[in-house]
């Protein structure tokens, strides 16, 4: 093992001159290897990231989004060579290229156009780079680039970075973090640098955490296409263990474990009263959660919460079966695979042209999709009424409290503690001299005329609560009307149908290309646009499952997220569409809920809900909120 001299004799173990010396003569500085795999493993994470870099430019196809791919690495030299008369390509260049233009090959028919060579698309930016004479830079050729400022180009000039017209997509960086670039729509990120790194993960990938713009500058806000693509040099799983603990305990976001305060604020009915969930019940669910086994004792998130989700036997008492889908979906948020996949696992979806080409289907869809216009109608008395009458009831306004504490601050070698050591004493801000307009800040919430909101404030004899404490009285005032205001617009809005505007069927075949699924969401089906239908919940999925089965279902979707139906809190994305064939065929919509119990809550979601009600009553077409596949009236 040591015939060839591999014998250590001197170990330097200087903070940047890091370096070991072999009895051979060969000397290695820290990241360095010798006769190892890493040049092997670097032109993989090259080629992974050119191969994503491509997939992504396929499913923002036609959109106007610039894809970009950024590559984090050790040294300069590396990427660039620098001479007497400007630069050359280092090895990590070389390889790009290279690299490119094997990969661009797999790709040239699907873009159906001529791809950029390898050496317009690639640059990177340095600090030696602004040491240019004159402002000169040069290219990856050696000659000197006088139109084109590559470093203002990738550093400041922002918008002409992310134009279509700029060839520049892959950017190599030694110092991303340092020089605080920021820009959008770095979709891939791939780190080339020893398994050692000084730079923290969550600091690496927040280059690429920024929602993407069009050519627009409008920012995108779509689920399918807002995934960052990490190519790093260790597995899945050492990779997300590494990010997670960076988060614990650089910025206390503790992702896989469920506090016990974590369904506080939540709304649910009973008796016909709304109910808040507050610290107690939050701790009373967390338990219940705990009893079935599905966390530990610190709150960590079993991998059998999942498999009771999926099989419905997750359980939460009586009195929280309104809002279980709403608790399902918190203890999701906790996960840290809910945020962090495989990418090397996804499915991409494929288009299902049988059932677009049925003119069975394309009847149905051209009758689903009539869009319509609402207007609403109320009475201005009535609101008056009902909107005093709810402010009359509001809960009592306190005012301001400046609440003073002392503590023992420690600070030793296991971190900074504070122990209170007086009890915490309470002042009361007297009452305000100097008040602000009220008529104004609540006609901008609320957009009521300021003689209607003057009325409904006399009306409500609660105005003396104003001086108490201003800002917690209009903002209380802003709640009550806002409650009111929805259920008189809900109750007395009507559509109409606007003819021959609707959601051209030619959306469903651009989004083919957009659709990769993370494998443990999905569903297969044959009765659908795509081969196959991505689930948010075990609700959905087994209704999917059920509509699969059913032999009088001919077609089904699970409708896009950009088939919206306008209404005045918001526009409203159904869930389901549905065409049942037995002899006759009959089109439905169905909104799948945890409980039809939940639709008693006042709030926006049921607000929309009830919309859509109206706007399919009004196109013709059946429409339901369902729990079950037993109870969809199929």
């Amino acid at each position: 093992m040591y015939r060839n001299g591999f014998i250590v004799t001197e170990i330097n173990a200087r903070p940047g001159m890091e370096y070991v010396k072999f009895s051979n003569g060969i000397r290695l500085s820290l990241g360095e290897e010798q006769g190892g795999f890493r040049d092997d493993i670097i032109k993989e994470q090259i080629r992974e990231t050119i191969k994503a870099h491509f997939e992504k430019e396929a499913q923002v196809m036609n959109s106007g989004i610039k894809v970009l791919s950024l590559f984090f690495i050790d040294k300069v030299a590396n990427y660039r060579v620098y001479t007497d008369s400007g630069y050359e390509n280092g090895i990590y260049a070389e390889w790009f290229e290279d690299l490119y233009a094997k990969v661009a090959e797999d790709y040239r028919t699907l873009f159906n156009k001529e791809i950029l060579p390898a050496r317009k698309v690639h640059n990177g930016y340095f600090s030696k780079d602004k040491k240019g004479e004159k402002g000169k830079f040069t290219d990856t050729s050696g000659k000197t680039v006088k139109d084109e400022d590559t470093y203002s180009l990738i550093m400041k000039d922002k918008e002409k970075l992310l134009s279509l017209d700029t060839p520049l997509k892959f950017i190599f960086s030694h110092s991303a973090l340092r020089e605080g670039w920021d820009n959008p729509n770095v979709f891939q990120i791939c780190t080339l640098s020893s398994s050692t790194s000084f730079i923290k993960k969550r600091q690496e990938i927040g280059r690429g955490m920024r929602l993407p713009v069009n050519q627009n500058g409008e920012r995108i806000q779509d689920e399918y296409i807002n995934n960052l693509v990490v190519v790093a040099n260790e597995s899945y799983d050492e990779f997300a263990a590494l990010l997670q603990r960076e988060f614990e305990e650089d910025c206390g976001v503790v992702f896989g474990r469920l506090p016990m305060d974590a369904f506080i604020g939540i709304k649910f009915i009973r008796d016909e009263k709304e109910i808040i969930i507050d610290e107690k019940k939050s701790e009373k669910m967390w338990n219940k959660i705990k009893d079935q086994a599905l966390i530990e004792d610190d709150g960590f998130i079993k991998k059998e919460f999942n498999d009771a989700v999926e099989n419905m036997t997750f359980d939460v008492d009586d009195e929280f079966k309104p809002v279980k889908l709403e608790i399902v979906k918190t203890v999701e948020k906790y996960q840290i695979e809910k945020h962090i996949e495989d990418h090397s696992k996804k499915i991409k979806g494929k288009i299902n042209e049988k059932v677009l080409l049925d003119p069975e289907f394309e009847q149905f869809w051209n009758t689903i999709n009539t869009k319509t216009i609402y207007s609403v109608n109320y009475s201005t008395k009535e609101l008056v009424e009902k909107a005093s009458s709810a402010i009359m009831k509001m809960e009592k306004i306190d005012p301001p409290k400046i609440r003073t504490s002392m503590a023992d601050i420690e600070v030793s070698n296991k971190g900074v503690s504070a122990t209170l050591v007086r009890t915490p004493t309470t002042a009361y801000v007297a009452k305000f001299t100097r008040v602000p307009d009220i008529l104004t800040y609540i006609q901008g919430k609320t957009e009521l005329t300021r003689s209607t909101i003057y009325e409904i404030l006399v009306k409500s004899k609660r105005l003396d609560d104003f001086q108490i404490n201003p800002q917690q009285f209009m903002d209380s005032v802003v709640k009550e009307l806002r409650s009111v205001l929805n259920y008189m617009i809900i109750e007395g809005i009507k559509y109409e149908k606007l003819e021959g505007i609707s959601y051209e069927m030619s959306r469903l075949r651009d989004d083919a290309h957009k659709l990769n699924f993370s494998n443990d969401r999905i569903f297969e089906t044959k009765k659908s646009v795509y081969d196959y239908i991505y689930y948010d919940s075990g609700v959905e999925k087994k209704f999917a499952e059920g509509l699969e089965a059913l032999k009088d279902v001919k077609y089904f979707i699970k409708l896009p997220g950009w088939f919206q139906i306008p209404t005045p809190v918001g526009n409203y994305n159904p869930d389901w569409a549905i065409l049942r064939k037995n002899g006759d065929i009959v089109y439905l919509i169905r909104e799948t809920k945890a409980t039809k119990d939940q639709m008693q809550l006042r709030g926006f979601e049921t607000a929309k809900i009830k919309c859509g009600a109206r706007h399919f009553e009004t196109i013709g077409v059946d429409y339901d909120v369902v729990t079950s596949i037993s109870d969809a009236n199929l």
